[in-house]
């Protein structure tokens, strides 16, 4: 089981508050929460307005994604502890009777269930390799694909209202060469700060890491760091630092050597993603802003709604 992470007193105020009002709703899980429809309003609103910011080529996939291209992409080798995979009962009515008998006592069943050809969705850019990867290789300048605003996974349980178990990630993927691809990456950086500032947030750029597993992952995270290979824009939600609400990758020529994505007249093409975490956004504009959207700042509710 993954270690849980308990959440700080203003955390858990934090929580309360959403709890209280309704935005939330408790399942008994931490990390997993129902949310109203005026928590969903402001979050679509966010989701759209990054919609008009760039309009790029769109490819949607539901939350879950085949194991074979799950396993290529080597997740499992840098994240091991927060993947999601899919099992299904596959037994006699026997098997069946007895694992229903077993759940209804809360006691282990999971003897009755065997993995399945799909795992949870960890990252929106992750179906959209193997897709390009069909296509033939890329023109000079290569192209930009939305990705969706997509349900993805991460196994982390918290109590801090900010550090989901599910979540949608609006991401996009950039393929071309190499300093094509930088040069997005880089812009898209800057425009994140200035989308975040336009609807009343402070946020704040800094160079980042990737939570890799272990002690390779620590060498692996330093690397990262070094090669300013990741951004992430951070903001105040609940808590003693700043939370990440978007980050920045450049990938390099990690994703198309795996799949086999090249350049029309120069060889493997670089990828890099963006991506916008909508609930992490969404809590810091009700903690910015407070509870009601309706007292919002006018130029606020411009921006989400226009």
């Amino acid at each position: 089981m993954a270690e849980y992470r308990p959440a700080t007193p203003d955390q858990a105020e934090f929580l309360a508050e959403l709890t209280g009002h309704g935005l939330l709703v408790e399942t008994g899980v931490p990390g997993v929460y129902g949310r109203s429809g005026v928590f969903e309003r402001v979050r679509e609103g966010f989701d759209s307005l990054v919609t008009r910011v760039a309009a790029p080529d769109r490819l949607r996939f539901p939350p879950i994604l085949p194991r074979e291209h799950f396993e290529a992409s080597g997740y499992l080798k840098s994240f091991p502890h927060l993947a999601g995979t899919i099992f299904a009962f596959e037994g006699s009515e026997a098997n069946a009777a007895e694992q229903q008998e077993r759940a209804s006592r809360h006691e282990a069943w999971d003897e009755f269930q065997s993995m399945t050809d799909l795992v949870l969705l960890p990252a929106a850019c992750y179906p959209v390799y193997p897709a390009i990867a069909k296509r033939p290789p890329l023109a000079k300048g290569g192209l930009t694909v939305d990705a969706g605003g997509a349900y993805v996974f991460r196994h982390e349980p918290s109590g801090d209202p900010a550090r989901l178990q599910m979540f949608h990630q609006r991401e996009m993927v950039r393929f071309g060469e190499p300093e094509t691809v930088a040069d997005w990456r880089n812009a898209w950086r800057d425009r994140a700060v200035d989308i975040l500032g336009r609807v009343g947030l402070s946020p704040k750029l800094e160079v980042a890491s990737d939570p890799f597993f272990g002690r390779a992952g620590r060498m692996l995270a330093a690397n990262q760091r070094e090669q300013e290979l990741k951004f992430e824009v951070l903001i105040d939600i609940a808590g003693p630092e700043p939370t990440a609400v978007a980050s920045f990758n450049y990938h390099r020529d990690h994703f198309t050597g795996v799949f086999g994505i090249d350049m029309a007249d120069d060889g493997p093409a670089h990828t890099a993603c963006l991506g916008f975490g909508l609930e992490r956004i969404t809590l810091g504009l009700f903690r910015t802003h407070g509870l009601d959207p309706a007292t919002w700042p006018a130029e606020v509710g411009r921006e989400l709604w226009p």
